[in-house]
Order: structure tokens, then C-alpha cells, then sequence
């Protein structure tokens, strides 16, 4: 494996992102691959074959009767034959042992292929930046899911491919499903048309049991290990605020209308305190402060045997929004409750993206603001790390950068558990 093809070094990485603006444009043009029909097919590459891009490609079949899954990349060779077995059992898979690719290059391998109209990126977060601006560079429409990154640097990166797939008129649809839900759709367009009176509190939750865990194996190495438990390790998950909790802060954004400005935190680890689960905490609570003196206050734990709620409460002058999957309602003013249909999100935000990649509707590109969210749950996990309030303006521009030194199958330390005041590499978070 040719290590300066697959991990660019911090010179690279900002030497890309500052010559972009030279690049050519790239045409952003369907493969003109025809069917058995006479019909045009909109050509998918997925990239990350675990359940939850076996599940994106699925949507996005589902999503659009022209739509092929055509290739497939992962990091391991097991992940992308347990996918393409099941994603073989829809006549819309079309992918062939040539149409194969497997390590940490094999993002590349497929992206370099001109028949390929769309990427799928389901890998662990860590990957998503730098699959996202090889997309971008490509010509590729794309389909990411959240989170976007686990750092600053990654954030940075990906604000700009987003501003290079605007100059390059591609597609851009994130994974926060809510955004393309109707349920969260007709309250927002309530909340904008003043049915709650000014915005001036949220507060949002995603509370719930454990997590599965894979229990390591003695041939794995240390990256092999840590890919496979991958939730489990900020460098590869942000830690659960980011990776999951990344939907109600969005919402939050939203419905606010911009992202925090600073915020204070506190976290910890106390019910998966075994070193299967890494070094990740299991509880944070975060309070935001918006530029117009509006604070939220964000709580997240995943801890067997404790109550669940996944939740989003906007308090305004006149009333509150409450929303969750499937459910919307406003109160203490213009009461209201949503009973309208609500086709499933999953699928929606594929026919959204299907759409504008034909141009049957104005083109999206979400990179922007899913970076924001993204970074806003990052900015909640530095603070809750260190111990330390944090601006926006420092989080974004910090020089933190969790990449390993290289990607490959070799041994990998396990990051500290964070002692909030106490660890000594925090105090570097954003220096």
C-alpha cells in the first residue's frame, strides 16, 4: 500500500483545501448508461458496506426506479460481501466481483471510475472528510452521512469541498433524515411564520440504552480492532454527541436559525467503564448560547437501565415546539399536532437528491450546514473533554486533528480516557 496515496500529511491536506479555488470545474453530468428499457440509470457507488450504507443504498433504490448500486468499496473484504449479499436480492444491485473494491484506497478505486454517477459515503465519520472532497474533486454527486467529521480540521475541509461542489453545480444530500421529514418540515415552516413567538430557549435529548460492541479477536490489530468497534473512539466516531447526538443538535440549529456561539460542558464515563468500550464518555450535558442570548441545553447518554427520551423542545414568546421521529406539536399557544402523512425520511432525502441531480427540483447542497452541526457537536465534546467554555471561533480554527499517523493494519495506542482540568493533551484542543 502506498501510504502517500492513502494518508495525506497536514501540508497536503491544507495545500487542497487552499488551491481549490484553481481547480477546473468538473462537469456534473449523468453517466449515460442505458437499460434494458431505454430508460437512463443514475449509476450509485456505495463506500462503507456496514448496516448503515447497506441501508442508504437500499433508500436509495427505493428512492428512484433508475437508480444502480454498480460498485462497492470498503475497508473490509468480510463487510463488503455480507452487503453485497443482501443488496443482491434487488434487481437494481448490479455489481460483479470486478465492481469490487476493498482497503483503505478503495474509495479512490471507485471514485475513479467514470460510470459512477453518485457516492454513497457510510464509512466511519474519521473518513468523511476526506472521501467527501475526493467526491467533490471527482465530479461526483454525493450522499453522506452524518456526522461529516470528528475535528476541526475535517470540518474545515469539508466547508470547502461544499464551496467547490457549489462551483461545480453537484448535488449535495447529509444523513440528518429530519431535515426531509414532514412531520419536522411543518413545524419548522410554523416556527418561521411566528406561531411560537420569538425563539428563546431549546433544549434537546438523545438519551438511550448501549450500543453493540464487538469483542476483539487475537488476530486483529490494534486499527483492525478499533475499526471494527469503531463508536468507540473519538478519532473515528467525535464520541456519541457527535455521532449520534448530531440530529437533535441540527434540529435545534434549525429551528434557531444559526449555529451557538460558545458553550460550556461537563461529561464523563460512568457505566461503560470496561476497556472494550475505548476511551469514549457515556453521558454529556452541554449548554449552548446563540448569538441573540438564546442557550440551549443539550443532554445525551447511552447507558443500559436509565430512561430514554429523544426529544427537541424550542420554548418561544407565545408557545413551544416539541418534536421527535414521527411526532411534532406545539403548545401553550397555537396548539396544533401533526397527523399529516409521513413518508419515510430515509427514503425521501434519496428522491431529494435523485431530484436535483436531474434538475427536476433547485439543486441542494447540505455540506454547509451539516458542517456547522457537525461542529457544533464537536465544539460540545472539546468543551466537555477539557473543561473549558469554549468560543465558536476557537473550536472552528483549532488545530486539533485526530488522523493516526498512517492507515494501515498496525498497532494503534488507545487515547486516554479525557480528565476534564486534569489531562494534560486537552489543554492542546484548540491551540
Amino acid at each position: 500500500m502506498n501510504q502517500e496515496d492513502t494518508n495525506p500529511d497536514r501540508r497536503t491536506m491544507v495545500k487542497l483545501a487552499a488551491t481549490a479555488a484553481g481547480l477546473a470545474a468538473v462537469p456534473a453530468t449523468l453517466a449515460q448508461a442505458i437499460d434494458a428499457r431505454g430508460q437512463q440509470r443514475l449509476n450509485i457507488g456505495l463506500i462503507g458496506c456496514g448496516g448503515r450504507g447497506t441501508g442508504a443504498a437500499y433508500n436509495a433504490m427505493d428512492a428512484s426506479p433508475e437508480a444502480r448500486v454498480v460498485a462497492m468499496a470498503d475497508v473490509f473484504d468480510d463487510s463488503l460481501r455480507n452487503s453485497r449479499h443482501n443488496l443482491a436480492k434487488r434487481d437494481q444491485c448490479l455489481v460483479t466481483d470486478g465492481d469490487c473494491y476493498v482497503g483503505f484506497d478503495a474509495y479512490k478505486k471507485l471514485m475513479q471510475r467514470d460510470d459512477v454517477d453518485v457516492v454513497i459515503l457510510a464509512t466511519p465519520p474519521h473518513f468523511r472528510p476526506m472521501h467527501y472532497a475526493h467526491a467533490i474533486e471527482k465530479g461526483k454527486h454525493v450522499f453522506m452521512e452524518k456526522p461529516v467529521a470528528v475535528d476541526p480540521a475535517g470540518i474545515r475541509l469539508v466547508m470547502e469541498a461544499s464551496r467547490r461542489a457549489d462551483e461545480n453545480s453537484l448535488s449535495v444530500v447529509a444523513g440528518t433524515q429530519r431535515r426531509h421529514e414532514q412531520c419536522y418540515l411543518d413545524i419548522m415552516e410554523r416556527i418561521r411564520s411566528g406561531e411560537i413567538g420569538q425563539p428563546v430557549a431549546a433544549r434537546c435529548y438523545w438519551n438511550m440504552g448501549g450500543l453493540w460492541k464487538r469483542d476483539r479477536q487475537p488476530e486483529w490489530t490494534d486499527m483492525e480492532w478499533q475499526l471494527r468497534n469503531w463508536l468507540y473512539f473519538a478519532w473515528l466516531s467525535g464520541d456519541h454527541i457527535v455521532e449520534q447526538h448530531v440530529h437533535n443538535l441540527d434540529a435545534v440549529n434549525w429551528a434557531i436559525g444559526s449555529h451557538p456561539v460558545r458553550c460550556t460542558a461537563m461529561g464523563g464515563r460512568q457505566s461503560r467503564i470496561d476497556e472494550a468500550y475505548g476511551h469514549v464518555f457515556d453521558h454529556f450535558a452541554v449548554d449552548y448560547e446563540y448569538a441573540d442570548g438564546v442557550h440551549a441545553m443539550s443532554m445525551c447518554r447511552q447507558g443500559d437501565g436509565c430512561s430514554s427520551k429523544v426529544e427537541e423542545v424550542v420554548q418561544g414568546t407565545k408557545g413551544r415546539a416539541v418534536t421527535s421521529s414521527g411526532r411534532a406539536r406545539l403548545e401553550g399557544g397555537s396548539d396544533w399536532i401533526f397527523t399529516a402523512d409521513n413518508p419515510n425520511p430515509y427514503q425521501v432525502e434519496h428522491q431529494a437528491l435523485h431530484e436535483s441531480i436531474r434538475g427536476d427540483s433547485t439543486r441542494l447542497n447540505e455540506g454547509h450546514r451539516i458542517a456547522e452541526s457537525t461542529m457544533t457537536a464537536i465544539m460540545g465534546r472539546m468543551a466537555a473533554y477539557s473543561g473549558r467554555d469554549i468560543t465558536w471561533e476557537e473550536a472552528l480554527n483549532a488545530e486539533l486533528d485526530m488522523r493516526p499517523e498512517q492507515y494501515d493494519f498496525v498497532e494503534l495506542d488507545v487515547p486516554q480516557i479525557a480528565r476534564p482540568g486534569r489531562t494534560a493533551h486537552d489543554a492542546e484542543l484548540w491551540s
